[in-house]
């Protein structure tokens, strides 16, 4: 009897230390990831990589344009541009971040990404939606103090204080990226490579994971709270207060110059936020869904932010109108002296 438990016990140790190095195998031996994409047939491809160029392209010219505007433009030297400057170069940059992979997996077979690259593109992906969120606060609290304390409005909003707000917002993107990824990318992957969404992300990652993930959204969905509780408040009481003190200007023109104003941010930050809490606070259950949801983010939003500031803005129009007004000078003088020659 005593020889066949010692001899049980060291095959039952075997069996469990080969277990083990199996799951240290199999986590060691990701290398890369597949990016499932969009479940759709093959001839739709095309299509859809032809409508994320033109969403990718459209997102490029509009955020690289209001920049080039702000810049130039010495009349947009406030705060309400110097925030909106760095609102177009974070969609810039999150978009650039997703659309060209995803472009490239449309025509790809192997559809691929590495393990470096997919800790990347989600490290800069959570650090430029974070900031994304922390500057629609700022802008709504910028909103508040033109509208409501107009006469105290340059002494409050000071340049020393909106690079603070600015610099702020950064950071508190890069503490939650630091976290969000290293917390991510400590989780074992030994269920399957196959990510079933278009970029990398924390919920699709989770769904491939055989680690315990109990801790892990606990941490997550902490992380969520403390980013879109305390943005989305400043955000409510800042135009509670705005609305209030519109609806008290006795002109119309003035009521519909702030309410267009404001109207617009209410827009891009509706379809913001109701795309995030859809994807990351309500339980996973429709991967499918959730991919058009992401869509509402990635590329929606940066492309609509550009159109809506400039559409309904006159002094961007303005100086849009002035900037175009010189090209056509100076292409019209080439084309004369050209002639004389």
């Amino acid at each position: 009897m005593k020889a066949t438990v010692s001899f049980i016990l060291p095959r039952a140790s075997q069996q469990i230390s080969a277990m083990g190095d199996r799951e240290t195998s199999n986590h060691s031996e990701v290398t890369d990831f597949i990016l499932v994409g969009f479940r759709v047939r093959p001839e739709l491809h095309i299509l859809l990589f032809l409508l994320f160029l033109l969403v990718y392209a459209m997102i490029l010219l509009g955020n690289i344009g209001m920049i080039v505007i702000i810049m130039t433009d010495p009349r947009l030297n406030t705060p309400m541009y110097f925030f909106l400057g760095n609102l177009s170069f974070v969609d810039l940059f999150y978009s650039s971040v997703i659309a060209p992979k995803a472009m490239i997996n449309f025509w790809s077979e192997s559809k691929s990404i590495s393990f470096a690259g997919c800790v990347t593109q989600l490290f800069l992906f959570v650090l430029f939606i974070v900031t994304e969120g922390f500057l629609l606060a700022v802008m709504a609290y910028d909103r508040f103090i033109a509208i409501c304390n107009p006469l105290l409005y340059t002494v409050q909003m000071s340049t020393h204080l909106c690079v603070q707000l600015v610099t702020g917002s950064y950071f508190c993107g890069c503490i939650s990226s630091v976290l969000q990824t290293s917390m991510t990318f400590t989780l074992s992957f030994c269920a399957s490579r196959a990510i079933d969404h278009f970029y990398c992300d924390d919920r699709p990652l989770q769904r491939i994971s055989c680690s315990d993930l109990y801790i892990h959204k606990m941490v997550s969905l902490f992380l969520c709270s403390i980013i879109i509780l305390p943005t989305i408040m400043v955000i409510t009481v800042s135009y509670i207060y705005i609305v209030s003190t519109v609806l008290k200007i006795p002109s119309t023109e003035g009521r519909k110059k702030a309410f267009s104003t404001c109207s617009s941010h209410l827009g891009v930050v509706s379809v913001l936020y109701g795309a995030i809490t859809f994807m990351y606070v309500i339980p996973d259950r429709f991967p499918e869904l959730s991919k058009v949801a992401s869509l509402c983010y990635t590329l929606l939003t940066p492309m609509l932010n550009p159109l809506i500031y400039s559409l309904r803005n006159k002094d961007v129009k303005e100086a849009l109108r002035k900037i175009l007004g010189n090209k056509l000078f100076l292409f019209n003088s080439i084309l004369t002296e050209n002639r004389i020659k």
